[in-house]
């Protein structure tokens, strides 16, 4: 989700166009433009990481250093296990309960909180910050996974605790950090061995009945397992505008006014407190768990600490919106493909944001820096490598690309994606052909492949989707390349991807979840999670092809319509008719593909708020 105010616009010759920040000089762009265009990278060239420790040496304020003690984890170095588990499927065959879930009694005004610590391993104590102005409150932990579809299971549940109106947290000057390391501990939950490792939600419920969730991810570092999924816990706490400020606005919703730090020492401010993880992972949780995978999981925040764990596996999975990356995590990332593991990023826009950590008063890494300015960042002409500038921008331009394959391109916009290389292994089962459409798979964000950028030379194009974003074209590329150690990275290009595995999808307009994604996502899981993917199943090269001859062709700019008549105007361009009724838009394309019909789409800026189904989301 990108930058509001103050973006020029670049285009690349008759397709894609890459947006550069006001900030950056002309000659600056020209000169990175260029060496851009000469580089079409095979690997990633060497990260440049900052070293893993056992501690760190700084504070919030990046001021006095003060040294503070990792949380104690060690992570051995293991051969990667196999494909399936007997015991997460013992486990999913356990009685499940829908009790997990919050409808209209989700008060954030009434109980809230947050835990010390994104993360938990068995035999730790997790204590728990709440206030509300109920009398009293319980606390439920539930383990999310199938559970013969009800995706939870009941773990702990505490006595009834008395209540407290926590003090005001304060917000830090001047970076706009809103840090509730004034709040009292109300709860210490020890984590038993009853607390599987896996993705829990902790129920607050106050004695009302109103409610509201934490998020824990409970983590095994001596895991093996053959599929490690990353909790992009960084990216829920970007967006997170509890007690005023995010990363992208301040209580005015204006773009200069927002945070350049933000505090994991607080509740988050939506998904009745779980951030993203409702929407954007539980459908890939429940999926792996269903299929019986040996799975673990980790959040950003472990990855920091601990980045050799990725070797540990032969696949990390990237969930539905994965924006926000530190140098070590990124690198993380590239270590384990140079040595045969593999990667699939199921959403768009990750790897996008470039961050660093620092300690807040409750503990190490508990404050996320972006300044997006790299001259206001203190680090600039000092250590460039980590400015939190965006991955793709001066003063260290390292685009994503260079990783995933594809590189994030526009938002929102809400189109079919459609199959143009249906003999690959990765459609297998899916019953789709060439030229099918999945409706309203791309959006809101979604990702492209730029020729001009660094990417691997063997990358090969799935699906290329045409679509229109604020009335420029664009296409959206599904990519997936081999890799030469025996490793895949395969990439969706579209942020709605997660959503619809989900029992009660929303995107799609099919079944739910939708038969051809879940197909794909499946296909994809086995074999990378098998390992040796890249030798099985070595990438076809066509993306300079395809980007040069696209099979069906680019949607233009619609142009204003010269007549109407009882609220309907239609205009047609390059053989795709276009009309519009009210706010729904259907455009239809020649030969074999199908008709589509998209969701109401609402923009207003700065902030812009986007409709899909009965999803919003405001950027």
């Amino acid at each position: 989700m990108k930058t509001g105010k103050g973006a020029h616009v670049i285009r690349t010759p008759g397709r894609r166009l890459w947006k550069r920040p006001a900030f950056v000089a002309p000659a600056i762009t020209l000169a990175l433009a260029a060496l851009i265009a000469a580089t079409v990278l095979t690997l990633e060239p060497g990260a440049r990481p900052r070293p893993a420790k056992a501690s760190v040496t700084t504070t919030s304020s990046e001021g006095a250093t003060t040294a503070t003690t990792r949380p104690s984890a060690t992570v051995p170095s293991l051969s990667p296990g196999p494909l399936y588990s007997a015991a997460v499927k013992q486990q999913n065959s356990l009685p499940g309960t829908s009790a997990w879930r919050i409808g209209s009694n989700a008060n954030s005004k009434v109980i809230s909180g947050f835990a010390g610590s994104t993360y938990a391993l068995v035999g730790q104590t997790v204590p728990l910050y709440i206030t509300t102005t109920a009398p009293s409150f319980t606390v439920t932990a539930f383990r999310m996974g199938w559970y013969q579809g009800l995706l939870g299971r009941l773990i702990w549940t505490s006595p009834t605790i008395r209540g407290l109106v926590q003090p005001r947290c304060p917000i830090l000057a001047p970076s706009n950090t809103v840090e509730c390391s004034n709040w009292k501990p109300l709860v210490q939950m020890h984590v038993t061995s009853a607390f599987v490792p896996g993705d829990y939600l902790l129920k607050l419920v106050a004695s009302n009945g109103d409610a509201q969730w934490i998020p824990l991810t409970v983590i095994d570092p001596a895991s093996n397992a053959a599929v490690v999924v990353l909790n992009a816990v960084t990216d829920w706490q970007a967006y997170n505008a509890w007690g005023g400020y995010s990363l992208y606005h301040g209580p005015a919703s204006n773009w200069p006014d927002r945070a350049t730090k933000v505090s994991f020492d607080r509740p988050y401010g939506y998904g009745a407190g779980a951030g993203d993880f409702i929407g954007n992972e539980l459908p890939v949780v429940e999926l792996v768990e269903k299929l019986g995978l040996n799975v673990t999981y980790v959040t950003s925040v472990f990855l920091e600490q601990h980045p050799t764990l990725t070797l540990n596996h032969h696949v990390l999975v990237s969930l539905g919106h994965d924006e926000y990356y530190s140098v070590t995590m990124r690198q993380a990332l590239r270590n384990s493909v140079n040595h045969g593991g593999s990667l699939m990023f199921l959403g768009a826009n990750a790897i996008f944001r470039r961050i660093r950590f620092a300690a807040s008063p409750l503990g190490p890494d508990r404050i996320e820096i972006n300044y997006r300015n790299p001259y206001q960042d203190p680090l600039f002409g000092k250590d460039n490598a980590r400015v939190t500038a965006n991955w793709p921008a001066f003063p260290d331009a390292r685009p994503e690309s260079s990783l995933i394959g594809v590189q994030y391109q526009c938002f929102p916009v809400n189109y079919p994606m459609i199959i143009t290389d249906p003999q690959s292994w990765i459609f297998q089962g899916s019953g789709l052909g060439f030229g099918s459409e999945i409706p309203h798979l791309i959006g809101s964000e979604f990702d492209g492949f730029i020729p001009s950028s660094p990417h691997p030379a063997n990358l090969e194009i799935l699906a290329n989707s045409p679509v229109l974003c604020r009335n420029q074209p664009y296409f959206s590329d599904m990519t997936y390349y081999s890799t030469p150690s025996g490793g895949g990275v395969f990439a969706t290009g579209t942020a709605n991807w997660v959503a619809t595995l989900a029992p009660a999808c929303i995107p799609s307009a099919g079944e739910c979840p939708d038969p051809a994604t879940l197909a794909i996502t499946t296909n994809v899981l086995e074999a990378f999670g098998a390992g040796g993917v890249g030798q099985r199943h070595p990438s076809v090269p066509n993306a300079l092809s395809v980007y040069s001859n696209p099979p069906f062709g680019p949607l233009r700019p619609v142009q204003a319509p010269t007549s109407t008549t009882s609220g309907t105007s239609s205009t047609t361009t390059a053989g795709v008719a276009t009309s519009t009724t009210g706010s729904t838009t259907t455009s239809s394309r020649p030969a074999s593909a199908t008709s589509t019909t998209s969701a109401s789409t609402t923009t207003t800026n700065p902030a812009t708020t986007t409709t899909i189904g009965a999803t919003t989301t405001t950027k």
